[in-house]
């Protein structure tokens, strides 16, 4: 028997595995949402002192410890207790030490074993969708990218082009091999889900003075396009803008937030781009029931 029938013939065992393999893969996208910000900024730091040949204070010497996804390892940000392996277990660890640092009792936020949780769910979810097979590692790799692109853009109003350019030569390639489409129409998504919000973007720029969106949306919709194919972008365009506006709209009544503040869209698009490629289909069935 070859795993995959193995699997096949117990699928919620392998639906389990790969939510214990998510909470894991959580732990590491906290990480990732964290610190890739904060090295980019270094990066932009670093080349802006160039540019303008002046000195960077905060330039890295031979003394300063390296900063990268890789070390330092994780710590209390306040005491710098390094957190073992036994206190960085997914979710768990953070409920047995009572979200608080073993060693000066200092409050960890619940946002981390929330993120792990969501992760191993997402990655459960996406499992029990497509079965053991290479697309299933593909669409992991996906939906993993879209929640670190939605966290990021949350805090800082980024998507980052190291996330969103391989994520979109990512979907030619697999649509090379005609996994969820024609290469035709996923290079054709990519054009049109780059085109569509660069078109929205100017055209509220004329008429407004101001920009609606950033440059990241557009990569970001290309990227899901070229996974998708063109005919994915108007299901995602329709759900994002009513998420979007739903929130928009809640968070300035029930919570009197200024609607001039920007609210970030990338989370929106990420978020239908997800529900589209696992449920577009009955999505789209639903729909049509209700108007027909």
């Amino acid at each position: 028997m070859t795993l995959t029938d193995f699997f096949a013939a117990y699928p919620m065992l392998l639906v389990a595995i790969s939510l214990v393999f998510g909470l894991l893969v959580g732990s590491f996208l906290n990480v990732v949402i964290y610190r890739l910000p904060l090295m980019m900024q270094a990066e932009w730091t670093q080349q802006c002192s160039e540019l303008l040949e002046i000195e960077n204070p905060s330039k890295p010497s031979e003394t300063t410890p390296s900063f990268n996804l890789a070390v330092p390892n994780s710590h209390c940000p306040k005491c710098k207790h390094e957190i073992s392996a036994l206190e960085n277990i997914p979710v768990f660890s953070w409920l047995f030490l009572g979200g608080k640092c073993r060693h000066c009792q200092e409050s960890i936020s619940a946002r981390y074993p929330v993120m792990e949780a969501c992760t191993g769910i997402i990655t459960a979810l996406v499992v029990f969708q497509f079965g053991f097979s290479w697309l299933t590692l593909a669409v992991l790799f996906l939906s993993w990218s879209l929640i670190v692109l939605t966290m990021i853009d949350f805090d800082h109003q980024l998507l980052p082009d190291d996330i969103t350019l391989p994520l979109l030569w990512l979907g030619l390639i697999v649509n090379s091999m005609g996994m969820i489409t024609s290469l035709e129409e996923a290079v054709w998504g990519a054009i049109a889900g780059y085109a569509i919000l660069w078109g929205v973007y100017w055209l509220f720029k004329l008429v407004t003075g101001k920009e609606g969106m950033g440059y990241g949306d557009f990569k970001l919709l290309a990227a899901l396009g070229a996974w998708m194919g063109w005919q994915a972008l108007p299901m995602i365009i329709l759900l994002s803008s009513f998420v979007g506006a739903v929130v928009g709209l809640s968070l300035i009544v029930i919570k009197g937030r200024d609607k001039n503040i920007p609210i970030p869209f990338g989370p929106y698009l990420a978020s239908a781009g997800f529900l589209a490629l696992l449920w577009g289909s009955e999505i789209s069935e639903f729909y049509y029931s209700l108007v027909l």
